[in-house]
């Protein structure tokens, strides 16, 4: 324990950094490129609203459908543009670890605050596996890394004793929990200690994420409502619960509708009825069905987000 207590007093600065709500960014495309300007101006949207911290290139970016120069382009322009005014934490994870440390250190030298990297997929590591392939990237990489664990996607999950050794090594300093398991955040604060740095990934339960232990989310949500969402958790981190649940009832539906069909189809054509980019996606992902759209207008509706 004691020296689970001297780790976390040299990452409670570093934890100070990464909280609140940090926006999971979808990246815009017109005929089939990014659109830079329209990025642009989604980041500038963002840090007015409010947001505390940026994701660019996560699965809501579509990562999976970039090339390799689009990645690092789509995450310099983000960098650039919040030009230090919030953290940008640059998303580069892969099933395989020398593909992962090579993307990690390209965004490290367009100067990213920390790396979110998602578990091995597809090739289901072992636990043994998995620290591996962390404590590798650590090594080999400088920014602080955070743990992406969604086994909803990946198929493997990150277990608490696991993520303990971990968060042992220097660098690796959070998680962002993708699981909906919220006993995890108790387990994870005892394992790792209170200053291990715990991330939502799922907007319906950041709420009780947060009263569990967690100081933030990345969120989708922050996509269209990003002023809500960052009041949100800044109700939460002043342990203003009353206030914190209000906004949640309110995004509630917004919640529900943006994951109708599969992430970020909803949100970007949420974003295109309220005119801030196309609805433009990348193969095999097509747009949402006429149920979730319905679902979308009504949510943003209700927002007044569109008339």
């Amino acid at each position: 324990m004691a020296a689970i207590e001297a780790l976390n007093l040299r990452k409670t600065e570093t934890m100070k950094q990464f909280t609140g709500s940090i926006t999971a960014l979808v990246t815009p495309f017109k005929n089939g490129a990014v659109d830079e300007k329209a990025f642009v101006d989604l980041v500038e949207r963002q840090i007015a609203a409010g947001t505390h911290g940026l994701v660019p290139v996560g699965t809501t970016g579509e990562s999976a459908t970039l090339s390799d120069d689009e990645h690092e382009r789509v995450v310099s322009l983000c960098v650039e543009a919040a030009a230090g005014r919030v953290p940008v934490i640059g998303g580069a994870g892969s099933n395989e670890t020398a593909y992962t440390i090579s993307m990690a250190q390209r965004l490290e030298k367009v100067g990213v605050d920390a790396i979110l990297s998602v578990t091995g997929y597809y090739n289901r590591p072992s636990q043994a596996g998995l620290i591996a392939h962390y404590r590798a990237l650590h090594d080999a990489t400088d920014a602080p890394i955070i743990i992406y664990n969604v086994p909803g996607r990946t198929a493997v999950n990150v277990t608490t004793e696991t993520l303990a050794t971990l968060a042992t090594l220097p660098r690796i300093i959070g998680v962002k929990d993708a699981t909906g398991d919220l006993a995890r955040v108790a387990l994870q604060r005892r394992l790792c200690g209170h200053d291990f740095i715990q991330l939502s990934g799922e907007d319906m339960t950041a709420v009780g994420f947060n009263a569990m232990g967690g100081v933030g989310c990345i969120s989708v949500t922050s996509n269209i409502a990003p002023d809500l969402c960052a009041h949100l958790q800044e109700a939460l981190l002043s342990d203003d619960i009353v206030t914190a649940r209000a906004l949640q009832d309110r995004l509630a539906p917004l919640h529900e509708a943006l994951f109708t069909d599969t992430n970020p189809t909803p949100a970007k054509y949420a974003l295109s009825l309220m005119g801030l980019c196309t609805d433009e996606l990348r193969l095999p992902l097509v747009g949402p069905s006429d149920a979730s759209k319905a679902k979308v207008k009504a949510a943003l509706s209700e927002l007044g987000l569109i008339d």
